[in-house]
């Protein structure tokens, strides 16, 4: 049976909580802000991610020494008051380029690395294990071995760069491993923990596009909706709203740089800085913050300028910057942008619209589970252009739900997904 921690962006599944670290109800009350007074956040630190470069999957001398300062990183906000949902390590790309049979000798020492980073109570990234040039249809099948012996580890695919545009090939094959992933087990959650990148810059806190490049470093991803809330609530004007958002993040934000800052110099690590995308999660709805200022439906007129005024503040804001630094629509865990989709609503066209203002392409997207790597690809392709048009980073991270159609409603056992409807691929 396929056990997987649902990370991305998003929150991690119920069904790791035995392995991972689960995400905190809201209002959730930590014992380290009961024993320090600390006043509770109305935001949550969504992922303190190491990044440790490796010679080899089987180095536990550095793993474990990441696992070591993540823990101490967690106690330290936690004493500050702010809730951590989940500690992180993203590996530099090991995998680029390896040929088949490297490739099968790797598997179990990721099968052990993902043990490690399970017993730590954390989630690992070992990055892109393709990119331009690569078209092995091999690589589909070992990454559905890969999924099925691990719980807590992601991988991506590079189908963008700045230098090189559009990865036509890797594109296809992107849409294969999507594809092959579905048929997986587990429903198809095994696509949570794999997705196409389209220039996604290293030092990226949020999986599954997390990799890392240099010496060991912290970022930090946050999970900021009910900020995003609390500033557009009362206004109508898309700019007041953007100004009182960026007013209200540099208060909130600049403590957390401060801490984040502290224990990287202290370790002796790289500051990357703070990936300031409001990443939601079941009570802390990016749709219902974006309709509290439109006054309408998610995907109604007026939500692109909603979008473009999260955007605005949240890329201009007074602290160092990394990854995304955009606006997250994560459909499957959002539970207004779920319902949304629901009601008709949203279309995958209207996505890729709000990707040209806002941040991450297409997140937790359900569509057909019998979808051809073909039509898988025309919507990955446009995710990849897009990126290297605009300069900036997307993902493509599609849900493909086995014996549904589109239009066909989808419910999970997994208590941090919502029900919704399977999205067409065209249109």
């Amino acid at each position: 049976m396929l056990a997987v921690a649902a990370i991305g962006g998003g929150t991690i599944s119920a069904q790791s909580a035995a392995t991972a670290q689960s995400v905190p109800a809201a209002g959730a009350t930590s014992a380290a802000r009961l024993n320090t007074g600390a006043e509770p956040k109305n935001f949550r630190i969504r992922a303190l991610t190491a990044g440790v470069s490796l010679v080899d999957f089987a180095d536990a001398h550095a793993l474990d020494a990441a696992f070591e300062f993540l823990s101490s990183a967690k106690r330290s906000f936690e004493q500050a008051g702010y809730v951590v949902q989940t500690m992180r390590v993203a590996l530099n790309p090991l995998l680029l380029g390896a040929s088949d049979a490297a490739r099968s000798a790797a598997l179990p020492k990721l099968v052990a690395l993902d043990a490690m980073a399970a017993a730590h109570r954390a989630v690992i990234s070992i990055g892109p294990i393709f990119s331009a040039g690569d078209s092995a249809d091999s690589i589909a099948s070992w990454a559905v071995e890969l999924a099925r012996a691990t719980k807590v580890l992601s991988f991506s695919g590079a189908v963008a760069s700045a230098a090189r545009g559009v990865h036509r090939e890797a594109v296809m094959l992107a849409a294969k491993v999507i594809a092959a992933l579905a048929q997986a087990g587990g429903g198809g959650i095994a696509n949570f923990r794999f997705a196409a990148a389209a220039c996604v810059p290293a030092g990226t806190p949020f999986f599954p596009v997390a990799y890392h490049a240099g010496p060991a470093s912290l970022s930090v991803g946050l999970e900021t909706p009910n900020l995003v809330r609390q500033a557009f609530t009362g206004l109508e004007d898309p700019t007041k709203a953007s100004e009182r958002l960026r007013t209200l993040l540099n208060a909130q934000l600049q403590p957390v740089e401060k801490i984040a800052r502290s224990l990287a110099e202290q370790a002796k690590h790289a500051y990357l800085g703070i990936d300031t995308s409001p990443a939601p999660s079941l009570d802390s709805s990016i749709g219902s913050a974006l309709e509290a200022l439109t006054g309408a439906p998610f995907g109604s007129a007026s939500t692109l300028q909603a979008c473009a005024a999260v955007t605005a503040a949240v890329k201009s804001v007074e602290v160092m910057t990394c990854g995304y630094s955009g606006l997250m629509l994560p459909i499957l865990e959002d539970p207004v942008l779920a319902n949304r989709v629901s009601e008709g609503r949203i279309k995958i066209s209207d996505l890729l619209l709000y990707s040209t203002v806002c941040g991450t392409g297409l997140d937790v997207v359900p569509v057909p589970g019998d979808a051809a790597p073909e039509q898988l690809a025309r919507v990955i392709g446009d995710v990849a252009t897009l990126a290297v048009r605009l300069k900036k980073p997307l993902s493509a991270r599609l849900f493909a739900v086995p014996g549904k159609k589109a239009g066909e409603r989808v419910e999970f056992a997994d208590p941090m997904l919502c029900p919704s409807k399977v999205m067409p691929l065209e249109g």
